[in-house]
């Protein structure tokens, strides 16, 4: 019943609700609670629809000053939204970490203009701060932890992450781009972040893409375009600090299967009919990584995940920081031999960085450390 340009003011306590609060086609509403830990909205005994909050085909819209736990999917679900702000908002799914938890706890998709700022997400069965098939967007001075992904972008254009903190996760910092979406990602920065002991294990349910991140990992780019990643602290992630990676990968990973996926809410799955889709591009392109801290105490990766055992095989004690599986596209080299500057992955670290170059398409046969092609610029 709110008018455009309301402000719905929530008293300090907290709140139960058995279904979904719905706000849609409106315009400059703002919704507040009276502080991040004063006003509590409860979804525990949720009995219809699936997000806690859901917001749709709305204009500058602000949710301020509250916490919201126990959806039965998403915590906050926004889509077809032309300006979206998240501020000082608390998302949790309270109790035992379990994959019965939501996919998400902030999550705008399909929206333009979207800010994230001075919040908290914790236990996402896939990603805590999420931002999915948008456009002009900053995720900055959040704290994420006890998720599958901290913090992930997803298909979305024009993206800023910075000052945020992400630890305790299975996966600090995604930038994915899938196939079948409305659209594409490109354009995005990730900076002055810290990204540490994100070694929690992997709770997603069957089916979900992020299913495939190893315990362990700082940050994953995947099929993605245009990303700089630079002034990060990524450390004591026990199996990765960077990793690069193609869909076809992630395709090879999770095998013959393309379940949906468990539970309630909007997790992403594997797709293995990613190839119908003509427009998606399934290798990540101009990657440029510089001027970060990238080191580890940990000397042995999380062992219960491929890449854990990949590594211990091939380097033993001293795992990379950085790593490429190295799945070229058949367009990756020019007709006169050289890289195609559309493939470029630059890597400009301290020397104390060790990267690598996979060759996972060929059963790692030409594996190679501090390879030569990642010396470069974009």
């Amino acid at each position: 019943m709110a008018e455009d340009s309301s402000v719905i003011e929530l008293p300090e306590g907290q709140f139960l609700f058995s279904g979904s609060l719905i706000l849609e086609g409106k315009k400059h509403v703002t919704i507040k609670g009276q502080g991040i830990d004063k006003t509590i909205l409860s979804f525990k005994d949720q009995k219809e629809g699936a997000e806690g909050i859901r917001v749709a085909n709305c204009e500058n819209i602000t949710i301020e000053d509250l916490s919201i736990e126990d959806a039965a999917g998403d915590n906050i679900k926004v889509t077809d939204t032309d300006g979206i702000t998240f501020r000082r908002v608390k998302s949790a799914w309270t109790g035992e970490v379990s994959e019965e938890n939501g996919a998400y706890g902030l999550y705008p998709v399909i929206c333009k203009n979207v800010l994230i700022e001075e919040c908290i997400v914790i236990g996402a069965s896939d990603a805590g701060v999420y931002v999915g098939q948008s456009e002009g967007v900053i995720i900055r001075n959040n704290e994420v932890y006890w998720n599958v992904a901290g913090i992930e972008s997803e298909n979305s254009e024009n993206v800023e992450i910075y000052d945020n903190v992400a630890y305790h996760n299975t996966g600090g910092i995604l930038v994915f781009d899938l196939p079948g979406l409305t659209r594409y990602g490109k354009n995005i920065k990730v900076y002055n972040n810290k990204v540490y002991e994100n070694n929690f294990e992997n709770f997603a349910p069957a089916g979900n893409i992020v299913g495939v991140v190893p315990k362990g990992t700082g940050m994953i780019i995947l099929a993605t375009e245009g990303v700089e990643l630079y002034d990060n602290e990524i450390t004591d992630n026990k199996t990765i600090g960077i990793a690069i990676i193609s869909y076809e990968l992630v395709a090879a990973i999770s095998g013959e299967t393309s379940e949906e996926a468990d539970g309630v809410g909007s997790a992403q799955t594997v797709n293995n009919n990613y190839k119908q889709d003509k427009n998606y591009n399934p290798y990540p392109r101009k990657i440029y990584t510089h001027d970060n801290r990238i080191e580890s105490s940990y000397w042995l990766p999380a062992l219960n995940n491929d890449f854990g055992k990949l590594f211990v095989f091939n380097f033993g004690f001293s795992l990379p920081d950085i790593a490429w599986d190295g799945i070229r596209s058949e367009a990756y080299l020019s007709d006169d031999g050289s890289i195609n500057e559309e493939y470029r992955i630059c890597i400009q670290e301290e020397e104390s960085v060790k990267t690598t170059d996979l060759d996972a398409a060929n059963d790692f046969d030409n594996l190679k450390s501090y390879p030569e092609i990642f010396n470069c610029k974009l």
